[in-house]
Parts: structure tokens; sequence; C-alpha cells
């Protein structure tokens, strides 16, 4: 082959690989433009490992979601169980009230449990709240009546476990003093031995109770009695002996029951504090020393 051939030769290698070097690049060109998106390799590594960090904390955040959520749903379950233990603690203590009045149950006889429940019941205010809405319905009864003109139209009411307690003295001293007033007979009730009528009255007195027609105390024969049958012969006797009983009013259930009550009732609540009763025994035995 002649020199020019080889030159020609050369010439024409070299514009063949130019050729294919730039048909490389329009197609990388192409590839670019049409996609675009353009990575690489160390960007790519990035992209990747970022994906793979955010997959793990999603991860971690919805275990952590669902610890929290069983975490709440155990402390939810514990509230509600205390809830119900406390609402059937309260529930058994009602229960145990109404059938220890009716059985005349002493207050050293009341369960620990209930006890606690009766000082929560008068701490949180609920003794008193509930004394007013019973003395709320007594004035509403006694000013749709009148006493009659001649003066026997009686109120029985009983003082023991009553008039013991600053949480209720000036409750039902208010409406207490609203039927002397009006003109209504007021007998007060106990059922302690004649022998404290003394400091009784001293008693009554010293918080406000005055002007009641009689007070009515047991004698030897009758602390023999269920407290049922003398109240309820006293009360027959005073029928006998023409007075017409309007109403009883007591915190405690045997006063409530017999014959001869009137023609309405009212029940005071009776917290079954366990105290109440031995206050009322310290108050009489101070009064009692303080008299000696």
């Amino acid at each position: 082959m002649s020199a020019y051939g080889h030159q020609m030769e050369r010439e024409f290698s070299a514009q063949s690989l130019l050729s294919r070097g730039n048909t490389g690049t329009e197609m990388g060109s192409r590839y670019v433009s049409e996609s675009g998106f353009y990575m690489t390799s160390f960007a790519a590594t990035i992209f990747i490992a970022s994906l793979v960090t955010i997959g793990v904390l999603l991860v971690t955040s919805v275990v952590s979601l669902a610890v929290m959520l069983q975490s709440c749903e155990n402390k939810s379950k514990g509230v509600v169980a205390t809830i119900d233990k406390a609402n059937d603690n309260h529930h058994y203590c009602e229960i145990l009230a109404l059938h220890g009045e009716l059985n005349g149950l002493k207050p050293d006889n009341v369960p620990p449990l209930c006890r606690n429940l009766a000082v929560q019941y008068i701490e949180t205010g609920g003794y008193r709240r509930d004394l007013d809405f019973v003395m709320r319905m007594i004035e509403n009864f006694f000013d749709t009546v009148s006493p009659s003109k001649n003066q026997t139209d009686a109120v029985l009411i009983d003082i023991d476990n009553i008039l013991v307690s600053d949480l209720s003295v000036q409750r039902i001293l208010e409406s207490y003093t609203k039927l002397h007033s009006k003109g209504w007979l007021l007998i007060l009730l106990s059922r302690k031995h004649e022998k404290q009528r003394h400091v009784t009255i001293k008693h009554l007195n010293s918080i406000g109770f005055n002007g009641w027609s009689s007070l009515i105390m047991r004698s030897d024969l009758e602390m023999e009695m269920e407290t049922r049958e003398y109240f309820c012969r006293r009360r027959t006797e005073m029928k006998e002996q023409g007075n017409e009983i309007m109403s009883v009013i007591s915190s405690q259930m045997d006063a409530l029951m017999g014959l001869s009550l009137g023609i309405r009732l009212f029940k005071l609540p009776n917290p079954l504090y366990y105290n109440f009763e031995n206050n009322y025994e310290s108050r009489i035995h101070g009064l009692v020393q303080s008299e000696n």
C-alpha cells in the first residue's frame, strides 16, 4: 500500500473512533435530559444510608409509641380498677349503714373501712350537703301547713347524735327556730337516761336550743326496752294526752318506726361516724365534772 493509502487509513480509523466517542456522549446527554436525574456513586451511597436511617427512626418511633400506649392502657386499667373498688366500698358501706340502722348497729361495730369512708364523707362536705337538702325539705313541708290554734300539734325531734357536731348544730338550729316561730309544739326525744336530764338541758341551752315544750328521756324501766319500743310507747302516750303528731325528725331508724308516727317523717343523714357518740359522752362527762 502506498504512503498516501496508509495515511488515509489512519485518518479514517481516527474519525471512526471519534465518531464512536461522540455517539456515547450524545447517548449520555440524552439519558440526563430524558430522566432529569443524575447521581454519582458517592451521592447514591449517602442517599441510601439516609433512607436506612429514616427507616430505623420510624421503626423506633412506632415501637416507642406502642410501648407508651401499652403503658397508658395499663395505667388506665389500674385507675378504673381503683375507681371500681372505691365504688364497691362505698356501696358496701351504704348497705351496711342501712342495715346497721335497722338493727341498731353500734358505732364500735362499724368496720374500719366504713369508718374511713364516713370521715371522708364528712371532710369532703358530703354530710353537710345532704343535711342541708333534708332541712330544706323539712322547711318546704312546714311552709305548706300550720299548727292548730289549740297548740296541740307537735313536732318530735330526736336530739341524739345530731346536736353534738358543729357540722349539724347550726343548720338544724336554723330550721328549729323557724318551726318555733310558727307556733309548733317542739318535743325533744333522747335515748339517754333521765339522770342526765340536767346536763342535757344545759347542753341544749349552750347551743341555742330554747323554747321547746318538753324533753323526753328514759326511765330505769325504759332503759331495759328496745329503743323502738321506747319511742313507740312515748308517742302513744302523747296521742292519749291529746297531742297530734305532725312530724318526727331523726337521724336514726328506731325513732321512725312503729305506731303514731304522724303525717310526715324526715330522716336526717347519719354517716355512722364512729366518734360522734364518744364525743357526746365526753361532753356530757365534762359537763358533769364542771358541775361537781
